[in-house]
C-alpha cells in the first residue's frame, strides 16, 4: 500500500480561524486517503522552534512515499521560510519520497495520487 505524508499548518495557531472546523475537514481530508487505498498520516506544524523537531520526526518515522505540503504553508507569504524549511527536510530526511503540493485542503488526496 503506497504511503503520503500530508505537512499543514496547525489551525489551532492561527488567528480568528475556527480551529475545530479546519481540524474537522483535514481530519476528513485524511480519511479520503483510505478510501483510495493509500496509508496516510498528517503532521501540523507551527512556525516556530519546534517545527523541524516535529517534521524530522515524521519524516523518519517511515520511508513514505510522497508527502504532501499544504496550500496554508505554500501561500502565506509570511511562511515563506517555513515552507522553506520544509521543503529542504523533505529532501534531507526523506530524500525517497516524492513531493506534492495540494490547491487547498480537500484535494491532498489527488494531489498524491499525481505522484504515486
Amino acid at each position: 500500500m503506497p504511503s503520503a505524508l500530508v505537512v499543514g499548518y496547525d489551525p489551532h495557531s492561527i488567528p480568528g480561524v475556527d480551529s475545530a472546523a479546519h481540524r474537522g475537514a483535514l481530519d476528513a481530508e485524511l480519511a479520503r486517503f483510505g478510501e483510495h487505498g493509500i496509508d496516510a498520516a498528517m503532521t501540523l506544524v507551527v512556525f516556530d522552534e519546534t517545527a523541524e523537531p516535529t517534521l524530522v520526526a515524521s519524516l523518519t518515522e517511515r520511508p513514505w512515499d510522497v508527502v504532501v505540503v499544504g496550500g496554508g504553508i505554500r501561500k502565506a507569504e509570511q511562511l515563506f521560510l517555513l515552507f522553506e524549511q520544509i521543503v529542504n527536510l523533505i529532501r534531507r530526511h526523506a530524500p525517497q519520497a516524492a513531493i506534492a503540493f495540494n490547491t487547498s485542503g480537500g484535494d491532498s488526496v489527488e494531489a498524491a495520487q499525481r505522484w504515486l
